[in-house]
């Protein structure tokens, strides 16, 4: 089975944490919480919380299969760190799968992984998401190679649905 990964900060949509996470683990895989920091406690924006397996510090791409980026005003803050930026880049360098939903394509502008990718992302990000060489598409759930895109929570039966796949 393989073994995913969350970035994780406060902040996060609940739902887009909380779904593909339990059905990571529903599905016999292993998941793990990376924060900025290991043993904090990361509240989402309606309540929910998890608590931080591991630090960004702590953590090789080389140890994991796929990385899920949740949205919400969380990837704002993961993208300004260097680690988070170099760890994403190296999981894609060696083809790992990253899935990221709404906001979560932030990390991915940051860490220079999209260009002459489809993609798709929250509305208010699209602009960002071009601009950093993407083709963006309004659909539920765009996958292109290792990257799976979606747009918000409605989409997350297609995201999670295209993670479970690749996995």
């Amino acid at each position: 089975m393989a073994k995913v990964c969350f970035l994780l900060a406060d902040n996060y949509e609940d739902s887009e944490m909380v779904n593909p996470y339990n059905a990571v683990k529903e599905a016999g895989h292993q998941a793990e919480i990376i924060g900025l920091e290991k043993g904090i406690e990361l509240k989402g924006k309606k309540g929910a919380s998890y608590t931080s397996d591991v630090s960004i510090d702590q953590v090789n791409a080389d140890e994991y299969d796929a990385v899920v980026i949740p949205g919400g005003a969380a990837p704002e803050a993961l993208r300004v760190s260097d680690k988070v930026i170099e760890f994403v880049k190296q999981m894609n360098k060696q083809g790992k799968v990253i899935a990221g939903i709404c906001h979560g394509p932030q990390v991915m502008i940051s860490a220079d992984i999209l260009k002459g990718k489809n993609t798709t992302c929250f509305i208010g990000v699209r602009d960002d998401v071009k601009n950093a060489g993407a083709n963006f598409l309004d659909q539920e759930v765009v996958v292109d190679g290792n990257i799976i895109t979606s747009r918000t929570p409605k989409d997350e039966p297609a995201f999670i649905r295209e993670i479970l796949n690749k996995l």
